[in-house]
Order: C-alpha cells, then sequence, then structure tokens
C-alpha cells in the first residue's frame, strides 16, 4: 500500500485545530501519518498541538514563527510517505481524500505525475464576504483540465522525492508556495494531475479585513510567480482578473462621464440628436471602449453584481489587489521575500 505524509500548519488558530485534525487522522486510506507543525502559536493553541502529539498517526513539530513555507518544508524533512500531501487548518478534508488523490495518481500514457490536487469547496456563512469568496472559488474549477499546472496548497499531494528534488519549499518565499513548487515540478518534465473528487471542505471565509489582507498578500506574491514564470498560462486564476480592473475602469467610465458632459455644456439648449452624435468625440469613445468591454466581462462572470454592499466590496478588492502588486515590485526592487 502506497504511504502518504499529510502536513498541516497552524499559527494561532485554535478554533481550527481540532476539526482539521479529526478529519484527517480519519482517513479511509490505511497507510498515512500527520505532521502537524506549530508555527509559533500563542493563542492557547499550542496546547491542542499537544493533545493531538499523543495520537498515534500524528508527529508534531514546534518552531518559531517562521511561515508556512519554512513549516511545510521542516514536516517534509522528517516525512516518511512516498507521496507528501499538504492540507490548510482551517480546512475539513473528507474521508476519502488522500484515497482519491491516491486513485489520480496512477500515471497514463507515459505521464510522469509528480502532484495530484483536488477540489476546495469554500463553506458560506450569512455574510456577504463568504459567499463572494465560496462563488469565486467554485468558479475557478469550472472548466479546469485533468492536467493543470498549480497543486493548491489545501489540497494537493506530491511526489516526496521529486519535491526534494527541487529543494522542497523554500522559507524565503512570501506566500504561493505552491504555485512555485508545481511550476519547478513542471519545469523538471512532470505533470500535475487535478481530481475533482478528491474533496475539501474550506470553513467560511469572514471578515472584510481578513478577506481584503489575503487578497493583497496573494497579488503580491504573484508578482515573483509573474517575473519568474512569466511565460506560463496558469488555469486557476478565476475572477480575480475581472475583479483587478474593477476600480480602474470606474475611473475610466467616470472621466469618460465628465468629458461628455463638458462636450454637452456647450450645446446648451439644442441638444439634437445630431448634437449628441457630434458630442461623441474619439476621447469620450476611447475613453468609454474599456469600461464597456469590462462591464460585458463582469456580467458574464459569476461574480455577484447585484447590491451595493457587495459592490463595495468588489471595489475594496480591486483596491487591494493593486496595492499588492505595488508591494510586490516594491519586493523586486529590494530583492526580498524570495525575488
Amino acid at each position: 500500500m502506497t504511504s502518504v505524509s499529510i502536513a498541516v500548519c497552524v499559527r494561532d488558530g485554535r478554533d481550527w485545530i481540532d476539526g482539521c485534525m479529526t478529519s484527517l487522522v480519519n482517513q479511509t486510506h490505511d497507510d498515512f501519518e500527520v505532521i502537524l507543525v506549530d508555527d509559533g502559536s500563542s493563542d492557547g493553541g499550542e496546547e491542542l498541538v499537544g493533545k493531538w502529539s499523543k495520537h498515534e498517526k500524528v508527529t508534531t513539530i514546534l518552531q518559531g514563527k517562521k511561515g508556512l513555507s519554512a513549516g511545510r518544508m521542516a514536516a517534509l524533512e522528517i516525512a516518511n510517505g512516498e507521496w507528501f500531501a499538504i492540507t490548510d487548518i482551517d480546512v475539513r478534508p473528507e474521508a476519502d481524500w488522500i484515497e482519491r488523490l491516491l486513485e489520480e495518481s496512477v500515471s497514463r500514457k507515459g505521464e510522469e505525475i509528480m502532484a495530484v490536487t483536488g477540489r476546495t469547496i469554500f463553506q458560506q456563512a450569512d455574510d456577504t464576504i463568504s459567499k463572494i469568496r465560496s462563488i469565486e472559488i467554485q468558479s475557478k474549477y469550472k472548466s479546469r483540465p485533468r492536467l493543470t499546472n498549480l497543486a493548491n496548497g489545501p489540497c494537493s499531494m506530491f511526489k516526496k522525492a521529486r519535491l526534494l528534488e527541487i529543494g522542497g519549499f523554500n522559507p524565503d518565499w512570501f506566500h504561493a508556495e505552491d504555485m512555485e513548487v508545481s511550476l519547478k515540478l513542471i519545469e523538471l518534465g512532470g505533470v500535475i494531475i487535478y481530481a475533482p473528487h478528491a474533496v475539501v471542505n474550506h470553513v467560511p471565509e469572514t471578515g472584510l479585513k481578513r478577506f481584503l489582507h489575503k487578497r493583497r498578500r496573494d497579488a503580491r506574491a504573484h508578482v515573483r510567480i509573474h517575473r519568474r514564470y512569466n511565460k506560463k498560462k496558469y488555469d486557476f486564476i478565476g475572477s480575480s482578473w475581472t475583479v483587478l480592473w474593477y476600480l480602474p475602469m470606474l475611473i475610466l467610465s467616470c472621466l469618460g462621464i465628465f468629458e461628455y458632459s463638458q462636450i454637452i455644456r456647450t450645446y446648451d439648449d439644442m441638444l439634437t440628436v445630431e448634437a449628441i452624435y457630434n458630442s461623441l468625440t474619439k476621447e469620450v469613445l476611447l475613453l468609454s471602449f474599456a469600461p464597456l468591454l469590462w462591464l460585458f466581462v463582469f456580467i458574464n462572470g459569476d461574480l455577484p453584481k447585484k447590491g451595493f454592499k457587495s459592490n463595495i466590496v468588489l471595489l475594496a478588492w480591486s483596491l487591494y489587489l493593486w496595492q499588492g502588486i505595488v508591494l510586490g515590485y516594491i519586493d523586486a526592487l529590494l530583492k526580498r521575500n524570495g525575488h
């Protein structure tokens, strides 16, 4: 039977530890171990980590605040399994998660499968943030191909020998470590398989501040990915590109309306059809074209479009994405956070 090591890291996630660990130790696949890494918790979660260390399937690692990549690397260095699976502490894998991943790890037509990734379902609460996040993640999986280029952090499994060959998880990486190792494995000549029936359930992502912080962090880290792998096509972007252009398109729309209003005012009371036609100057048309094109994409997308609160969240999301991009390029100039 194929052996699997499952790594999960926690920092100040006391409320999530028992739920995640209970799901992991009850996997239907028999030959597995769970490595629980405490990354400098200070919320009392370290006591729960100590409790779980007594479970026959669990090994624990205590470290200072070194970060997710460092925690996963520490787990990889002591892992005994042929495959190395990763998930997050705020995730609840289905009982057959590992079993389903292993089913898809069998090569076809000479493929060298180096990673298998499952599907994350974000649960919804009675708030706008969790609904938007759930819809956004769901949209990413709609047309995801069997051969993918990202082994997502909450629900993936790697061939341990190959993962070690590329150096594992670099502690210097600022987030997006799952995308980094995925692209390195592909460069090594391997493939990553999407297993839609290997499901993990993510607790509802609530709270505007936390949501925006994560989106800014994602954008900041993806600058590094883009700079290093700018010729790669990514199949797991989803609605982020649409949201990114929300703020610029709104600004362009306001400029177009202002420009048009200034022209219209010159006609005073003689506002005829011909006057309206003549007022559509090249400048007005150019300022209007991009927002109209973006609006068409937005309307046909999956994100919620109705409601003042939803649109405020999307606008703030766009702003934080741009902040993340700026911070990412500052990181690049200063050669920090993995650049």
